[in-house]
């Protein structure tokens, strides 16, 4: 018997919910990945990790908020808390392979190719695995081009998301890629969901599952919380607050202009250059003498002698 799939029992409360927390996390992990490069220091590496984190949390928590809307007509859904909770684990390791990789090589093609294909293949392995995660009275069957399609557009939008984290500066700048990010990573989801076929058999509760209910309370208190903090963390970094716009480091000396005081422009300037130039071509010569006062002064001493 095939089951009736629903995949927005709520309308559009869950998509919508799914997408910001993507979008909200893809943020948090481009600022931090950001912050990453301005420090070169021993606090790089835990500022790639909390934007791993942040990213990997973010995809997660979308990927469960929008499996909060699905439902089998004709059975209920459980989910197993241990195989749940790890594809958590799985999306942050793979992300955080992906970032590392382009924290410390660059955007690099190869960095990029390699880390987006990698850290791609752990978000449709996070996608997968939280589904073999669900338990109900029956069995899922996918259908096979729809999820090459899911995992493809998982690999690009991983490189995208890989390539803004290191190239993309500025707050406006993160915003507008976070939000890009946030479509293709719920895009991804909902083309897996659209591979999904349910072959229902028997009758009665699932056991040995936990109901969507009691599975709500650590997807969104945990996750979300960490998030939360992770955004204070960010919003109250100083160099992040403060910094120039481009992800140039403010700068903390006034600019050298070639022995010209700062205050100094334009014509004022360009005199002082010029007499600068002129007193160097003196040489060794006296200061305040021009550059043939030996030659057109007497010797003192000859005279000296002659007059005795």
């Amino acid at each position: 018997m095939q089951g009736t799939v629903d995949g927005f029992s709520y309308g559009l409360v869950t998509p919508v919910a799914a997408y910001l927390m993507a979008c909200l996390g893809g943020a948090l992990g481009l600022r931090c990945t950001t912050r990453s490069l301005r420090d070169g220091g021993r606090f790089r590496l835990g500022w790639l990790a909390l934007g791993a984190t942040s990213i990997g949390s973010g995809i997660w928590t979308m990927h469960f908020i929008a499996m909060m809307g699905f439902s089998v007509q004709e059975s209920p859904i459980g989910y197993d808390r241990l195989t749940t909770f790890a594809s958590l684990a799985v999306a942050i390791v793979m992300v955080g392979i992906g970032i590392f990789l382009v924290g410390y090589r660059g955007a690099t093609a190869m960095a990029l190719v390699t880390g987006g294909t990698i850290t791609g293949l752990g978000i449709a392995t996070m996608h997968y695995l939280g589904m073999a995660g669900m338990r109900l009275q029956g069995r899922i069957e996918y259908d096979t081009l729809t999820v090459a399609l899911s995992v493809v557009i998982a690999v690009v939008a991983a490189t995208a998301a890989l390539w803004a984290a290191v190239s993309v500066r500025g707050f406006t700048a993160t915003l507008g890629a976070s939000l890009v990010m946030g479509v293709a990573v719920t895009g991804m989801h909902y083309t897996g969901m659209a591979a999904v076929d349910v072959h229902l058999h028997g009758d009665g509760q699932v056991p040995g599952t936990e109901n969507t209910t009691a599975l709500l309370a650590p997807i969104l208190i945990g996750p979300a919380a960490f998030l939360l903090l992770a955004g204070i963390v960010v919003l109250f970094d100083p160099l992040l607050v403060l910094g120039e716009p481009g992800g140039r480091r403010p700068a903390v000396r006034p600019p050298h202009r070639h022995g010209a005081p700062a205050r100094l422009h334009g014509r004022r300037a360009d005199e002082f250059h010029q007499d600068h130039q002129d007193h160097r071509s003196y040489g060794s010569h006296a200061y305040g003498e021009p550059a043939n006062w030996s030659a057109a002064r007497p010797p003192r001493r000859s005279e000296r002698s002659r007059h005795r």
